[in-house]
């Protein structure tokens, strides 16, 4: 793994304008609904935070470009919901989806404008809070004042402790920047959490399905 991981430090160490393109991209991806399910946007953020302290990235270039992104995608969800309103959360591809798009109405009528905070840092009705925020008629106003606090929150939880795990690593540990060793245990780490996360979920939802096949549920089905 770690002659697997040195050629793409090396070549985003040489490229990093690619890096800040991939990070903007993920951040984006990960808040349009549905893509925003498929996309390990997080991983992939938390992944690249390690090239911070070596100085492979610059760390106001990834927390700008994290930010705009999903600054971006959040805000490009919500109007196409507060356009459409109701109908859109029916329409394809959330119909696709109705157990989450169902899981994430509710969750915004529980929290109302707190859902747009909270729903941030919930993988994967994240992707689906901005749209129904806007097709449930909140204003583009309050949703802005709480999307802007909770974009610039989630951005730097999820950059800034890649950066100290790394920097302490290399400070505390006498690890050496040059010798990516750091880098390449944050980075694994990550990866190996989002592995376990998938699996986990995966079996869960199989777990649901087969309860509700017993059941003579279909899955995201309500009872009749």
């Amino acid at each position: 793994m770690t002659s697997f991981l040195d050629p793409i430090i090396a070549f985003v160490s040489a490229h990093p304008w690619l890096a800040y393109l991939t990070l903007f991209l993920a951040a984006l991806l990960e808040a349009i609904p549905v893509a925003g399910a498929l996309v390990p946007g997080s991983t992939i953020i938390l992944a690249l935070s390690a090239l911070v302290p070596g100085g492979e990235l610059n760390l106001w270039g990834v927390l700008a470009a994290a930010i705009a992104g999903a600054l971006l995608g959040d805000g490009s969800a919500f109007w196409a919901g507060h356009r459409s309103q109701r109908e859109i959360l029916s329409a394809w591809p959330m119909s696709k989806y109705p157990a989450v798009m169902a899981q994430s109405e509710t969750f915004f009528q529980r929290w109302g404008s707190l859902a747009v905070l909270f729903g941030r840092f919930a993988p994967p009705i994240r992707a689906f809070v901005p749209v129904t925020a806007g097709a449930l008629g909140m204003s583009p106003a309050r949703f802005y004042s709480v999307n802007v606090a909770a974009v610039l929150a989630w951005a730097s939880a999820h950059i800034l402790p890649g950066v100290f795990a790394v920097s302490a690593l290399h400070h505390y540990a006498g690890l050496p920047h040059h010798q990516h060793i750091g880098k390449h245990l944050w980075i694994l780490g990550v990866c190996a959490a989002a592995i376990i996360a998938l699996g986990v979920w995966t079996l869960r939802r199989r777990r649901t399905a087969a309860d509700q096949a017993r059941t003579g549920l279909r899955p995201g089905a309500g009872p009749t």
